[in-house]
């Protein structure tokens, strides 16, 4: 079915393609009997999928990564494809439009998209009211991916990522530290150790001083040293943060075969250029770790082999963004079929 549809999508704005299509799938779960016909379609419960991660049951590894349901307001929906997990988000404390248009392109050739979106969505205050007000979102597992308004100074960095945990707090199920997106300026900087301990650090502090403590995990970028990535590894044990999510998109363009101009426009490349590079960090960090912590494997799972790659490497659970745009939501229950045959 999406096979079909997909060219009438891809001939869209991507932007636009992606509110014509949320909207659409919005309208359907709101037929009766509407997300019936999407659990039989897309969804597959088998207890082989089911998993414990940092003290929370999935009912499969595989969820959506942030970035497509930035403001809370695709839950349910998406829920009824099957995905194990959502993460919402990147939310900042304050709204804000995001980097002007056109900030998202395909690159078809290579299977993959550029985008500078910059954090665009309504607030974390407006995404906790949507959490609040969900009616049905199954059991399917919420995480909150938390960052900093664009006029935020690093050195207060701290106070926003403060804001979005009080927030979203009493609504999701774990949260994600997002210092690793390359279209806020200055954000990658907050990956260095000392300003990324105080900010873990921090939040750990409050987090503790909860009745239940929140699972909190680190996203980072796969442009990071081996160096840099020995220090996550320090960074993780020390604060003792849940794990991280390995890995954000990338600023390279080595082997891209797209229209060069498309090549050249600003942002981080998400999709199959990514395949490779994020399986070598989640092996690198379960290898240099001792497995000491879960990781969450994203970047370029375009099909069940790709998504057995990341877990073979060491990642716990997976997420899906752009192999979920170019493949469709059959991805879903093909990557569970490939779990339950193995």
């Amino acid at each position: 079915m999406y096979k079909l549809v997909k060219p009438l999508f891809f001939k869209m704005n991507p932007e636009s393609a992606h509110h014509f299509v949320t909207g659409g799938v919005s309208f359907v779960t709101k037929i009766w009997g509407g997300k019936s016909v999407l659990k039989a379609s897309y969804a597959l419960e088998h207890p082989s999928l089911e998993r414990e991660v940092f003290g929370l049951k999935f009912k499969n590894p595989v969820g959506l990564a942030a970035g497509f349901d930035k403001n809370a307001s695709y839950i349910e929906e998406m829920a009824s494809f099957g995905f194990g997990f959502i993460e919402i988000g990147t939310v900042t404390p304050r709204p804000q439009p995001g980097n002007d248009k056109p900030r998202m392109f395909r690159l078809i050739p290579d299977a993959a998209l550029i985008n500078r979106m910059g954090f665009n969505n309504q607030g974390a205050d407006v995404a906790a009211g949507r959490l609040k007000h969900l009616k049905d979102k199954g059991d399917v597992i919420i995480g909150g991916n938390i960052g900093k308004n664009k006029i935020t100074p690093n050195e207060n960095a701290v106070d926003d990522y403060i804001y979005c945990f009080h927030a979203l707090y009493d609504y999701v199920d774990y949260f994600v530290v997002n210092v690793s997106s390359p279209n806020t300026p200055g954000l990658r900087d907050l990956q260095e150790k000392e300003p990324l301990m105080h900010i873990l650090n921090t939040l750990q502090g409050i987090n503790q001083e909860k009745a239940a403590a929140k699972p909190i995990l680190l996203k980072i970028a796969p442009d990071l040293t081996d160096s840099q990535l020995d220090d996550i590894v320090d960074i993780v044990q020390q604060t003792k943060i849940a794990g991280v999510i390995a890995t954000n998109t990338t600023i390279s363009r080595e082997g891209l075969q797209s229209d060069p101009k498309l090549v050249q426009e600003m942002g981080g490349v998400s999709g199959k250029p990514l395949t490779k590079r994020s399986t070598e960090v989640i092996r690198y960090l379960h290898t240099k770790s001792n497995a000491s912590f879960p990781i969450v494997g994203v970047g370029g799972i375009h099909s069940a082999e790709d998504a057995l790659e990341k877990l073979d490497a060491g990642a716990s659970l997976i997420q899906l963004y752009t192999g979920f745009i170019y493949e469709g939501p059959g991805l879903i229950r093909k990557i569970c079929k490939a779990l339950i045959k193995k």
